[in-house]
């Protein structure tokens, strides 16, 4: 029969077993050639969650030639992104406005042009933004050039990761590494939602207008990006050019093109937009279903 200090030990050795279990394993060293694109991952259980750089084994190309009717910001983003690249000085970037209009596609792009050139990206997810000065630690010494790229970023009130990039950006003793930029895409100018009430506080002054506190803190977060590049909706004939040019890149000749003219208006009214996404999914689909019809 176990004494009661036996039995103590023997569930201790169960808790024991059970909290290692929950522990992250050690991050395994990253394999900087495996991929030119990483995602920052976290691992582990409640008890120790770990964060790493997952390289990415399909790296999604773009081709900046693909992106029709943003000519002016591809030129914007790309000339601060060859400044970062040959070590000059460069800007945060955010990209907002609507959505579909290719934005995250110029991110895409620039890194299937650049990563010969020593362009690499960190995507993560605005919830792991507390986790930057870990990421900065981590390619500090690197000699690639390394953008970190948020996808669709919003906040609500209260947020750490809105704390913990707004610190980044600009207001910490400590700074990000000279070899990594923050690239974010949004369809909110301000990052978070904006409300009614808000413009209430607002107060004039003589003529001057002064906003209230809370949109002063909303705006703030924006602010902090050097370089905003705004996308807009297309209209009709830039919604057809898009879809001409992605018809053509899946082998559809001069008249099949024309012929879907019709069908690519109905597909835009249908989904309530005339972005090049949309256009995109319509000439995967058209083309889906007649390049090549009654071949075997």
């Amino acid at each position: 029969m176990k004494t009661d200090l036996e039995q103590v030990l023997a569930r201790l050795d169960g808790v024991l077993a059970r909290i290692e279990q929950q522990l992250a394993p050690p991050a395994p060293p990253i394999d900087w050639k495996a991929s030119v694109a990483f995602r920052w991952r976290k691992t582990g259980g409640l008890s120790g969650t770990r964060g790493r750089l997952q390289p990415v084994r399909h790296v999604h190309r773009m081709d900046l030639s693909d992106l029709q009717g943003i000519g002016a910001q591809i030129r914007r983003v790309e000339q601060n992104t060859r400044q970062f690249i040959e070590g000059r000085p460069a800007n945060n970037a955010l990209l907002t406005g609507a959505r579909g209009t290719g934005k995250s596609s110029i991110v895409k792009g620039l890194l299937s042009k650049y990563a010969a050139r020593g362009l690499r990206l960190i995507e993560i997810e605005k919830n792991d933004l507390v986790d930057l000065p870990a990421i900065v630690d981590l390619i500090a010494e690197r000699p690639e050039r390394f953008m970190l790229f948020c996808d669709d970023l919003t906040f609500e009130s209260g947020e750490p990761g809105y704390i913990a990039l707004k610190v980044a950006l600009d207001g910490s003793i400590s700074t990000t590494s000279d070899n990594l930029l923050i690239y974010a895409t949004s369809n909110r100018r301000h990052l978070m939602p904006e409300y009614m009430q808000e413009n209430l506080e607002t107060r004039y002054v003589g003529e001057e207008i002064h906003p209230g506190e809370t949109v002063e803190e909303k705006i703030s977060l924006s602010e902090r990006f050097g370089l905003w590049v705004s996308f807009y909706p297309f209209d009709q004939d830039e919604y057809l050019a898009i879809v001409r040019h992605w018809l053509g890149s899946f082998g559809c000749g001069t008249r099949e093109i024309e012929a879907a003219r019709e069908e690519a208006l109905q597909w835009s009214l249908q989904r309530g937009s005339r972005s090049g996404r949309v256009g995109f999914q319509f000439a995967r689909d058209w083309a889906g279903r007649h390049v090549g019809r009654g071949k075997k």
